[in-house]
């Protein structure tokens, strides 16, 4: 940033406001739409997350600004279409957050952290219903579709818990998965079409959310460091098979195979 400027909410809202002028704008963000947009305002909320991961500051502030940026950009665009602007959105989180918290901003009282969330879920209960959605009795009401499939699958096992649709511990959970495996299994033999194999492939991605949870374990926490173990040894593999004098590339299964060996084997070794 500029020590001559400081540029404030203001200056933010009409840049994008210039971005977006049919004339005098951007050609690719005048084309964007809402649904364009939506996967990089995702991007950029999995970005902060990154950035806490890492417990880079500087770069936490850099990625809160790419993700106030997206929030800008959908603002934008439905003040273009008089739906609603900025100020609507701005209004819109502050009544909420003052309705959903009358222990703060009014003179409730809850007795713990559990009846804080019962009251939670009442209120937010009570929203929908002023909104006019249907009546919905069932537990799963209310689990938000926005989110990854993953933690909704999460979510959808916790509320079916509570009232004791669950099983008692992890070893029943690890037979379903293999029952699960089975199943895949078969459908591969019998040559399934692509959408058997979803279905089934599906369970046992559910089933697995569900061991994950009975272990006590973070779902997307694990898959991280699976997916961090996997990009480590793969750029080692890459790096031995350099020092052999050829890229990875070059070498069949077999040799990538022991390449991923040794890789492992230097791991356990260190």
């Amino acid at each position: 940033m500029s020590a001559q400027t400081r540029y404030d909410l203001d200056d933010l809202l009409a840049i994008m406001a210039r971005l977006r002028d049919p004339e005098r704008g951007c050609p690719w963000d005048v084309k964007q739409d809402f649904s364009t947009i939506a996967p990089y305002t995702v991007e950029e909320a999995y970005e902060v997350a990154d950035a806490i991961d890492r417990r880079d500051w500087h770069d936490l502030q850099d990625e809160l600004g790419d993700l106030l940026l997206q929030v800008v950009f959908h603002a934008q665009m439905a003040k273009e279409l008089e739906l609603f602007d900025f100020d609507d959105v701005a209004h819109t989180i502050s009544d909420k957050m003052r309705r959903r918290h009358p222990h703060v901003f009014g003179d409730v009282t809850y007795a713990d952290l559990d009846e804080q969330k019962r009251a939670w879920d009442e209120i937010k209960a009570s929203e929908r219903a002023a909104k006019g959605a249907p009546h919905d009795d069932s537990v799963m009401a209310g689990v938000s579709r926005g989110q990854p499939e993953w933690q909704r699958a999460m979510k959808l096992q916790q509320r079916a818990a509570t009232v004791g649709f669950d099983w008692p511990d992890h070893r029943p959970v690890i037979e379903k998965l293999h029952e699960e495996l089975a199943e895949v299994q078969a459908e591969f033999e019998a040559g399934a079409h692509h959408a058997r194999l979803e279905d089934e492939i599906g369970d046992v991605l559910f089933v697995a959310v569900n061991l994950a949870r009975h272990a006590g374990v973070d779902f997307a926490l694990a898959l991280k460091h699976a997916n961090a173990k996997f990009e480590r040894r793969f750029r080692r593999m890459e790096q031995l098979s350099a020092d052999e004098g050829q890229p990875l590339s070059a070498s069949d299964l077999a040799a990538q195979e022991a390449l991923w060996r040794r890789a492992k084997a230097e791991e356990r070794k260190g």
